[in-house]
């Protein structure tokens, strides 16, 4: 599966979205709909994107009792999206779970990820919030070999953690990684972060970049740019 770069689609409506994705002519960029824009505009704003011709992350993280999570996710795999995630803290119980719901009758399903911790938590907030105090590195390989042993096909991560991910659960298991930016590029709240080039040689198979292409003066050229960067 070859390297691909993500865009975070974070808009408040649809009419947003699609004055954004207008302004690309030639490309059909791989984009992630998030809670915002899926709570804004329903689940019909799935299907408008798709019918453009755009591949879909769909990024609600979903994290509850294993039935309940097997259940929205056959509701979800309906959409007909190229990937999706859940929360990797919700026990490998509840992954199972996802992927039963996910998959089809015809036994395809999209891509199904789990988060392991969140590009802006760090040490100091996961030991003092969560009272998890294992490092943090540690915590993010447990929980992606948790994701693997559910069968799922990869993880959200830190770019920065990627290349252990790979190390521990294999190179066909997927790392898509947030906290992207480009050089000089203002961080915003993550912490964990590096840039597509970076990214690329620390061997991330998808990064999600939002704000320094959504917010450029030029966002067709700041999306060309990370696919350079990271494609090549």
């Amino acid at each position: 599966m070859g390297k691909d770069v993500i865009i975070a689609c974070d808009f408040p409506s649809k009419e947003r979205v699609f004055e954004f994705l207008d302004l690309f002519k030639e490309e059909k960029p791989y984009v992630k709909i998030g809670m915002e824009l899926f709570y804004g505009a329903g689940p019909d704003i799935v299907r408008e994107i798709k019918k453009r011709g755009h591949k879909i992350f769909l990024d609600l993280k979903l994290h509850d009792i294993p039935n309940t999570v097997k259940s929205a996710m056959r509701v979800l795999s309906s959409l007909d999206v190229d990937m999706c995630n859940l929360h990797a803290a919700g026990t490998v119980s509840m992954m199972e779970a996802a992927i039963e719901g996910l998959t089809r009758a015809d036994g395809t399903r999209p891509l199904l990820i789990a988060v392991t911790q969140l590009t802006s938590t760090d040490q100091e907030r996961m030991e003092k919030d969560l009272l998890i105090h294992e490092p943090l590195d540690k915590v993010v390989m447990h929980y992606a070999e948790n994701a693997k042993q559910a069968g799922l096909d990869g993880v959200v991560c830190s770019p920065l953690e990627a290349k252990k991910v790979h190390d521990t659960c294999g190179k066909e298991f997927l790392t898509v990684t947030p906290g992207v930016r480009f050089a000089g590029g203002d961080v915003g709240d993550q912490v964990r972060i590096t840039t597509p080039a970076k990214a690329k040689e620390i061997g991330s198979d998808y990064i999600v970049v939002g704000r320094p292409i959504t917010a450029a003066e030029d966002p067709v050229a700041a999306y060309r740019r990370a696919v350079s960067e990271f494609v090549g």
